[in-house]
């Protein structure tokens, strides 16, 4: 393990006992709880980031938290109605998938002198706010998109009276598939990456038929957590849904086309390959 890792264990640990303190303090509701718990553990990520003035503390939070979330929920607030075999297929995925996301940021994150390139941009533009830009827009909107995401989860492991039934099988081959679309799509990336010559492009593997399929892995599997949540207590759709699809509309909106458009920069003839491969959902390039 690199020795930079060692803070950043540190800081997850210390963000686990805040987390695990104000769960206990909080008498708020098993919901406003793990809220409250996911804001402490937030603040206490950015206190890290601002000491070692690297923002890339938070990366690991975003696959951190849900796997957390959906057990606390499994054991502090269930519903005898709620299925079992439900249960343990969103707790499986959910802790595969976060396992994954986690190990794949350490294995390559270049340490201390590494921090993601959309981070610095957005504390340059808030000038002397830069603090608060840093808190609001790197740190404490990501966690809420990402708590409001995971609804689906207390509504699958919690709540949810429905027996189990065909949209959990829609919605566990949905994620399984995300999760693996995600595996291959990132292995084939850091196979390519050390031989790659500058500006060159990935056309080979999965990302021939699509630009940015580990985002597409990662769409499909909030979405699939939608299902889930559906499948277990549809009346529920009002609140089970929003966040998942303001995740979607994150990555379609906002972080797609940033890393598209400092590609284009960067890389000559990634406006002639954004023409011809598709941009999110795989499919077959254009002859052109």
């Amino acid at each position: 393990m690199s020795k930079d890792l060692i803070p950043v264990s540190i800081a997850y640990a210390v963000t686990i006992i805040g987390a695990a303190l104000t769960l206990y303090i909080c008498q708020s509701g098993y919901l406003l709880n793990a809220l409250w718990a996911d804001l402490v553990g937030t603040v206490i990520i950015f206190a890290f980031g601002r000491y070692y003035k690297n923002a890339s503390f938070y990366d690991a939070y975003w696959s951190v938290i849900p796997p957390l979330l959906a057990v606390y929920w499994l054991v502090f607030h269930v519903s005898p109605e709620v299925d079992p075999t439900r249960q343990a297929m969103v707790l499986i995925l959910v802790w595969l998938w976060g396992i994954r996301l986690t190990a794949n940021w350490a294995a390559h994150w270049d340490g201390m002198t590494h921090e993601d390139w959309r981070y610095a941009p957005i504390r340059e533009k808030a000038g002397q706010f830069e603090a608060v830009a840093d808190f609001a827009g790197i740190h404490l909107f990501p966690t809420l998109i990402v708590f409001f995401a995971c609804l689906p989860i207390f509504a699958a492991v919690s709540v949810g009276e429905n027996a189990l039934n065909w949209l959990d099988w829609v919605a566990f081959i949905v994620v399984a598939g995300a999760i693996l679309i995600e595996t291959i799509a990132d292995l084939q990336l850091h196979a390519f990456l050390p031989t790659r010559k500058e500006g060159e492009i990935m056309q080979t593997g999965v990302w021939k038929y699509s630009r940015h399929p580990n985002y597409f892995g990662e769409m499909s599997f909030w979405i699939g957590l939608i299902l889930f949540g559906l499948a277990a207590h549809p009346q529920g759709w009002w609140w089970i849904m929003p966040g998942g699809i303001a995740m979607t509309a994150m990555f379609f909106f906002v972080s797609i086309p940033l890393i598209d458009e400092r590609s284009q920069k960067n890389r000559p003839g990634y406006e002639d390959h954004m023409k011809k491969v598709s941009a999110i959902i795989p499919w077959f390039p254009a002859e052109r």
